[in-house]
């Protein structure tokens, strides 16, 4: 009932659903660009329309507040961006633990406009050795979803040229606070 209602939704809006299965029952995937406060929902009805079982990460601010508890049921896990270290070791740790795994990272961090992607999504799938999704929102075209599958080669500037390919026709909700495709120097 509830994918039902959320596909409704989604096509009163609009928005054409795009969903590639996962190759494996662990990834990481990325959701670019990330721009807008909109963004959030939208992922959440296609995550309830499709029945991705996909975890998320945010900002543990956002889990304070009377929604919280939603949140986590959602899929939330809480990040501590004042504590970056040991993050990467905790995820591959919830991937060495569970028979599935299907992790969603904004690479920008932020909706704000950033002349670098974190490289945090990169770090984890390389090290748990799981599948890179593609995921997008396009608001020029009304699509969303997760529509390729890659795997790193752990050259990370092999692995961004391939990623930058696919999300050159992509445009967020403000195109102008896209993040630029590249790793810090």
């Amino acid at each position: 009932m509830v994918s039902r209602l959320c596909r409704f939704l989604l096509r009163l809006f609009g928005w054409q659903l795009v969903f590639a299965p996962p190759p494996s029952p662990k990834t990481v995937i990325i959701g670019y660009p990330h721009t807008s406060n909109w963004d959030f929902p939208l992922a959440m009805l296609w995550r309830f329309a499709t029945g991705f079982p996909m975890l998320w990460v945010a900002k543990k601010e956002m889990f304070q507040n009377p929604l919280g508890g939603l949140f986590q049921r959602w899929g939330g896990v809480p990040l501590d961006r004042s504590k970056p270290e040991g993050f990467i070791e905790q995820v591959c740790a919830e991937f060495d633990k569970r028979d599935i795994f299907h992790l969603a990272i904004a690479p920008e961090g932020t909706r704000k406009r950033t002349d670098h992607w974190k490289t945090g999504f990169h770090r984890i799938a390389v090290a748990a050795n799981v599948p890179l999704g593609l995921g997008f929102l396009d608001y020029e075209k009304k699509r969303l979803g997760i529509a390729d599958w890659i795997v790193l080669s752990g050259d990370r500037d092999a692995d961004l040229e391939r990623i930058r390919a696919f999300y050159a026709d992509k445009r967020g909700y403000r195109p102008e606070r896209a993040g630029e495709i590249r790793f810090r120097d």
